[in-house]
């Protein structure tokens, strides 16, 4: 059976070059353990600002935090850019579908974005999240319904939805009527009870869920940036708990705390099938009698030039 990996680690925040060259290093180590597919986390490449405020209380601006946008803004990648083309080449190379979490900026705008990439084609999607959660809504922009791509790999059709968008009951349903085989889940959330909703999310969609979270310490940021608050595992900004749950609901890796590290799994595209006996959300289970989801998959621009 094919092999799947998840991959626990920590962007370099602040250096996209570090950061892709590290991602590219991983991107290498699990091909060579046998993975046909790796799953990164959310803001791998571009970082996760974990802490910091921005200088933004309710109706103030600070010149501070305008300085500190200006330096993640700096950290970005556009979908067009070498940094993306570099990890474009080297999943190539290894022969690897690679699912990773970017900070995309398009315009002006910053997106959290899970980039999907084709060793064949490419990029083969690029799902900008919806929903920033909280105070991520300062600093990146929202996705629409034209990103929510999936990607047909040989261990199944892959689709990302991102942190917080996992506990959108609609988005959910969209990807499961897509055909999603290996949901992926990029995440920062890093408390216990994520694992409890990858596996609810594993028995709904009957799908196996790929979720992979960052490890990173305080000491992996600039020495100036700014933890505003007090983190709640001490100098453990994020402290991971990936983990890979197949259509039953049994866990097949994880979830793993405090260290970087791989998890791998061996992918049965079978099982899919034998768990849709008794359940199908989108199918025998969905009384479209009653209850109907309307999609809008087209661009939604600010503006348009005939």
């Amino acid at each position: 059976m094919p092999t799947a990996a998840v991959v626990q680690a920590g962007s370099v925040p602040f250096d996209i070059d570090a950061s892709v060259d590290k991602a590219i290093r991983l991107m290498t180590e699990a091909r060579d353990n046998g993975a046909e597919i790796a799953v990164f986390p959310e803001a791998f490449v571009g970082g996760y600002p974990k802490g910091s405020t921005f200088g933004a209380p309710v109706g103030l601006r600070t010149d501070d935090g305008r300085r500190q946008y200006e330096r993640y803004s700096n950290g970005a990648v556009t979908l067009d850019g070498p940094d993306v083309e570099r990890l474009t080449e080297a999943a190539e190379e290894l022969g690897l579908f690679v699912v990773i979490g970017i900070i995309e900026r398009l315009g002006n705008t910053l997106y959290c974005t899970a980039l999907m990439l084709d060793p064949e084609v490419g990029i083969a999607g690029a799902h900008r999240k919806l929903m920033p959660t909280g105070s991520e809504r300062l600093i990146w922009g929202f996705g629409d319904g034209s990103t929510l791509d999936t990607m047909d790999t040989p261990l199944g059709r892959v689709g990302s939805v991102i942190c917080w968008e996992n506990y959108m009951p609609l988005l959910r349903q969209t990807m499961y009527a897509k055909g999603v085989e290996l949901y992926c889940a990029p995440t920062v959330d890093d408390r216990p009870t994520w694992a409890a909703t990858m596996t609810h999310i594993a028995l709904e969609g009957r799908t196996h869920v790929l979720s992979a979270c960052q490890f990173i310490t305080t000491d992996a940021y600039p020495d100036d940036h700014p933890f505003e608050v007090d983190l709640p595992y001490g100098s453990t900004a994020i402290r991971g708990g990936s983990i890979i749950v197949a259509p039953t609901g049994e866990v097949l890796a994880g979830p793993v705390y405090d260290e970087e590290t791989i998890l791998y799994a061996e992918i049965d595209p079978t099982a899919k099938t034998r768990s849709h006996l008794d359940f199908d959300v989108v199918g025998h289970y969905s009384r479209p009698d009653v209850f109907e989801l309307t999609v809008r998959t087209e661009p939604r621009n600010s503006v348009s030039f005939d």
